[in-house]
Protein backbone atom coordinates (compact mmCIF):
# COMPACT_ATOMS: atom_id res chain seq x y z
CA UNK A 1 0.00 0.00 0.00
CA UNK A 2 1.02 3.64 -0.27
CA UNK A 3 3.34 5.53 2.07
CA UNK A 4 2.84 9.29 1.81
CA UNK A 5 5.55 11.43 3.44
CA UNK A 6 4.78 15.06 4.30
CA UNK A 7 7.47 17.54 5.31
CA UNK A 8 8.50 21.18 5.22
CA UNK A 9 11.87 22.93 4.93
CA UNK A 10 10.93 25.33 7.74
CA UNK A 11 9.24 24.80 11.08
CA UNK A 12 5.88 26.37 11.80
CA UNK A 13 4.58 25.83 8.28
CA UNK A 14 1.64 23.62 9.23
CA UNK A 15 3.10 20.27 8.19
CA UNK A 16 1.65 18.30 11.09
CA UNK A 17 -1.82 19.78 10.60
CA UNK A 18 -1.74 18.93 6.89
CA UNK A 19 -0.60 15.38 7.70
CA UNK A 20 -3.40 14.98 10.24
CA UNK A 21 -5.99 16.28 7.78
CA UNK A 22 -4.83 13.96 5.00
CA UNK A 23 -4.98 11.00 7.38
CA UNK A 24 -8.48 11.84 8.57
CA UNK A 25 -9.76 12.17 5.01
CA UNK A 26 -8.13 8.87 3.97
CA UNK A 27 -9.62 7.14 7.01
CA UNK A 28 -13.10 7.78 5.66
CA UNK A 29 -12.32 5.26 2.93
CA UNK A 30 -10.86 2.57 5.19
CA UNK A 31 -8.13 1.73 7.73
CA UNK A 32 -5.34 4.32 7.69
CA UNK A 33 -2.21 4.93 9.75
CA UNK A 34 -0.52 8.20 10.69
CA UNK A 35 3.14 7.80 11.64
CA UNK A 36 4.38 10.70 13.75
CA UNK A 37 8.09 11.49 13.55
CA UNK A 38 7.50 15.12 14.51
CA UNK A 39 5.81 14.48 17.85
CA UNK A 40 2.76 16.76 17.66
CA UNK A 41 0.01 14.44 16.46
CA UNK A 42 -1.37 13.39 19.89
CA UNK A 43 -2.00 17.05 20.70
CA UNK A 44 -3.40 17.91 17.27
CA UNK A 45 -5.79 14.96 17.35
CA UNK A 46 -6.86 15.49 20.95
CA UNK A 47 -5.43 12.18 22.19
CA UNK A 48 -4.46 13.42 25.64
CA UNK A 49 -1.03 12.46 26.99
CA UNK A 50 1.74 11.52 24.58
CA UNK A 51 2.35 7.73 24.62
CA UNK A 52 5.68 6.78 26.22
CA UNK A 53 6.60 4.26 23.54
CA UNK A 54 6.48 4.67 19.80
CA UNK A 55 8.52 4.91 16.63
CA UNK A 56 11.74 5.96 18.36
CA UNK A 57 11.59 2.82 20.48
CA UNK A 58 11.06 0.70 17.37
CA UNK A 59 13.97 2.41 15.61
CA UNK A 60 16.20 1.89 18.67
CA UNK A 61 15.85 -1.89 18.24
CA UNK A 62 17.87 -1.68 15.03
CA UNK A 63 17.92 -4.76 12.78
CA UNK A 64 15.95 -6.73 15.39
CA UNK A 65 12.86 -4.54 14.94
CA UNK A 66 9.91 -6.46 13.48
CA UNK A 67 7.22 -4.98 11.26
CA UNK A 68 4.54 -6.59 13.41
CA UNK A 69 5.72 -4.58 16.41
CA UNK A 70 4.46 -1.41 14.74
CA UNK A 71 0.91 -2.71 15.05
CA UNK A 72 1.32 -2.97 18.82
CA UNK A 73 2.44 0.66 19.00
CA UNK A 74 -0.66 1.96 17.22
CA UNK A 75 -3.15 4.09 19.15
CA UNK A 76 -6.67 4.73 17.87
CA UNK A 77 -7.27 8.42 17.19
CA UNK A 78 -10.49 8.34 15.13
CA UNK A 79 -12.64 5.78 13.29
CA UNK A 80 -10.34 3.84 10.93
CA UNK A 81 -7.34 5.98 11.96
CA UNK A 82 -4.50 4.74 14.15
CA UNK A 83 -1.49 6.82 15.13
CA UNK A 84 2.04 5.49 15.50
CA UNK A 85 3.35 8.00 18.05
CA UNK A 86 6.89 9.32 18.32
CA UNK A 87 7.52 7.79 21.76
CA UNK A 88 11.05 7.57 23.11
CA UNK A 89 10.14 8.90 26.56
CA UNK A 90 11.95 6.02 28.28
CA UNK A 91 15.07 6.16 26.10
CA UNK A 92 18.21 8.01 27.15
CA UNK A 93 19.27 9.25 23.74
CA UNK A 94 18.31 8.18 20.25
CA UNK A 95 19.92 9.12 16.94
CA UNK A 96 18.52 6.65 14.37
CA UNK A 97 20.41 6.30 11.11
CA UNK A 98 19.23 6.82 7.59
CA UNK A 99 19.26 3.05 7.15
CA UNK A 100 16.88 2.75 10.09
CA UNK A 101 14.59 5.31 8.48
CA UNK A 102 14.58 3.36 5.23
CA UNK A 103 13.77 0.17 7.15
CA UNK A 104 10.89 1.96 8.87
CA UNK A 105 9.52 3.13 5.53
CA UNK A 106 9.68 -0.40 4.13
CA UNK A 107 7.84 -1.72 7.19
CA UNK A 108 5.18 1.00 6.92
CA UNK A 109 4.55 0.16 3.28
CA UNK A 110 3.53 -3.34 4.40
CA UNK A 111 0.08 -2.42 5.67
CA UNK A 112 -2.79 0.01 5.16
CA UNK A 113 -2.26 3.42 3.55
CA UNK A 114 0.05 5.41 5.79
CA UNK A 115 0.81 9.11 6.08
CA UNK A 116 4.07 9.96 7.83
CA UNK A 117 4.64 13.37 9.40
CA UNK A 118 8.35 14.18 9.04
CA UNK A 119 8.27 17.74 10.34
CA UNK A 120 11.26 19.55 8.87
CA UNK A 121 12.86 16.24 7.79
CA UNK A 122 16.28 17.35 9.00
CA UNK A 123 17.22 14.07 10.68
CA UNK A 124 18.98 11.14 9.07
CA UNK A 125 16.01 8.89 9.79
CA UNK A 126 13.64 11.30 8.02
CA UNK A 127 15.90 11.37 4.99
CA UNK A 128 15.92 7.59 4.97
CA UNK A 129 12.13 7.57 4.97
CA UNK A 130 12.02 10.02 2.05
CA UNK A 131 14.29 7.76 0.01
CA UNK A 132 11.77 4.92 0.24
CA UNK A 133 8.36 6.64 0.50
CA UNK A 134 6.05 6.12 -2.47
CA UNK A 135 5.03 9.78 -2.53
CA UNK A 136 6.24 12.92 -0.77
CA UNK A 137 4.70 16.37 -0.46
CA UNK A 138 6.28 19.60 0.73
CA UNK A 139 4.33 22.12 2.82
CA UNK A 140 5.35 25.77 2.57
CA UNK A 141 4.08 29.21 3.43
CA UNK A 142 4.63 32.04 0.90
CA UNK A 143 7.80 32.96 2.76
CA UNK A 144 11.11 33.79 1.10
CA UNK A 145 13.10 32.07 3.86
CA UNK A 146 11.09 28.85 3.56
CA UNK A 147 11.52 28.77 -0.21
CA UNK A 148 15.22 29.52 0.14
CA UNK A 149 15.64 26.53 2.41
CA UNK A 150 13.49 24.37 0.18
CA UNK A 151 15.51 24.85 -2.98
CA UNK A 152 18.68 23.93 -1.07
CA UNK A 153 17.30 20.53 -0.06
CA UNK A 154 17.89 17.58 -2.36
CA UNK A 155 14.63 16.03 -1.13
CA UNK A 156 12.67 18.85 -2.75
CA UNK A 157 13.51 17.50 -6.18
CA UNK A 158 11.60 14.29 -5.38
CA UNK A 159 8.34 15.78 -4.11
CA UNK A 160 5.16 15.22 -6.10
CA UNK A 161 3.76 18.62 -5.31
CA UNK A 162 3.43 21.58 -2.98
CA UNK A 163 0.79 22.21 -0.31
CA UNK A 164 0.65 25.98 0.11
CA UNK A 165 -0.44 27.49 3.42
CA UNK A 166 -1.76 30.84 2.23
CA UNK A 167 -1.17 33.91 4.35
CA UNK A 168 -2.72 37.30 3.55
CA UNK A 169 -0.43 40.14 2.61
CA UNK A 170 2.37 38.05 1.13
CA UNK A 171 4.01 39.09 -2.13
CA UNK A 172 4.60 35.53 -3.33
CA UNK A 173 1.74 33.76 -5.08
CA UNK A 174 1.02 30.28 -6.40
CA UNK A 175 2.89 30.80 -9.68
CA UNK A 176 6.03 32.16 -8.02
CA UNK A 177 6.13 29.33 -5.49
CA UNK A 178 5.65 26.66 -8.14
CA UNK A 179 8.42 28.24 -10.23
CA UNK A 180 10.86 28.39 -7.31
CA UNK A 181 10.19 24.88 -5.97
CA UNK A 182 9.92 23.41 -9.44
CA UNK A 183 6.76 21.47 -8.58
CA UNK A 184 3.06 22.32 -8.94
CA UNK A 185 0.99 23.69 -6.08
CA UNK A 186 -1.60 20.92 -5.68
CA UNK A 187 -3.47 22.17 -2.62
CA UNK A 188 -3.99 25.46 -0.80
CA UNK A 189 -4.76 25.82 2.92
CA UNK A 190 -5.99 29.28 3.91
CA UNK A 191 -4.85 30.64 7.27
CA UNK A 192 -8.15 30.95 9.12
CA UNK A 193 -9.17 31.26 12.74
CA UNK A 194 -11.56 28.33 12.49
CA UNK A 195 -8.67 26.00 11.59
CA UNK A 196 -6.45 27.33 14.37
CA UNK A 197 -9.25 26.95 16.91
CA UNK A 198 -9.98 23.37 15.85
CA UNK A 199 -6.30 22.46 16.17
CA UNK A 200 -5.93 24.16 19.55
CA UNK A 201 -9.02 22.39 20.88
CA UNK A 202 -7.95 18.99 19.53
CA UNK A 203 -11.24 18.45 17.70
CA UNK A 204 -10.01 17.76 14.16
CA UNK A 205 -11.18 14.12 14.28
CA UNK A 206 -14.79 15.20 14.80
CA UNK A 207 -14.91 18.73 13.37
CA UNK A 208 -12.37 19.20 10.62
CA UNK A 209 -12.92 22.63 9.03
CA UNK A 210 -14.21 22.52 5.48
CA UNK A 211 -11.30 24.53 4.02
CA UNK A 212 -8.74 22.19 5.59
CA UNK A 213 -10.62 19.07 4.50
CA UNK A 214 -10.88 20.39 0.95
CA UNK A 215 -7.14 21.06 0.80
CA UNK A 216 -6.36 17.57 2.10
CA UNK A 217 -8.70 16.02 -0.45
CA UNK A 218 -7.13 18.07 -3.26
CA UNK A 219 -3.65 16.93 -2.24
CA UNK A 220 -4.65 13.27 -2.04
CA UNK A 221 -6.47 13.34 -5.36
CA UNK A 222 -3.48 15.00 -7.02
CA UNK A 223 -1.16 12.15 -6.02
CA UNK A 224 -3.60 9.41 -6.96
CA UNK A 225 -4.82 8.34 -3.54
CA UNK A 226 -8.39 9.40 -4.40
CA UNK A 227 -10.20 9.27 -1.05
CA UNK A 228 -13.86 8.32 -1.15
CA UNK A 229 -16.36 11.13 -1.30
CA UNK A 230 -18.46 9.30 1.28
CA UNK A 231 -18.64 11.20 4.52
CA UNK A 232 -17.41 14.45 3.00
CA UNK A 233 -18.50 17.63 4.71
CA UNK A 234 -21.65 19.12 3.32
Amino acid sequence: MSLLAIWSPKGGSGTSVVAAACSLVLARSGPTRLADLAGDQPAILGMGNDPDTGLLDWLALGPEAESEALTRLAVTAAPNLSVLPLGGALLQEVHPSGEAGAALAVALRDGPPTVIDLGTANSAVAQGVLEVADISLIVVRPCYLALRRGVRRASTRRVAGVVLVEEPGRALGVREIADVIGRPVIARVPVREVIARAVDAGVLPTRIPEALERAARDALNAVGLNPSEAGAAA
